[in-house]
């Protein structure tokens, strides 16, 4: 089953739930996420050093 949840706050890309799993990342701040945005921005804070 293939549920729409929310969009990425980064892109826009459609988030869903498939078969009870979350294909994202819930934020802290209640804002979603998708997979690659959030590692780009972990790769980015980690050439911050933040």
């Amino acid at each position: 089953m293939r549920e729409l949840v929310d969009y990425c706050y980064l892109c826009q890309k459609p988030l869903y739930c498939l078969d009870g799993f979350f294909n994202g990342v819930q934020k802290e701040n209640g804002k979603s996420s998708c997979f690659e945005c959030e590692e780009r921005n972990q790769e980015g804070e980690k050439k911050d050093g933040t």
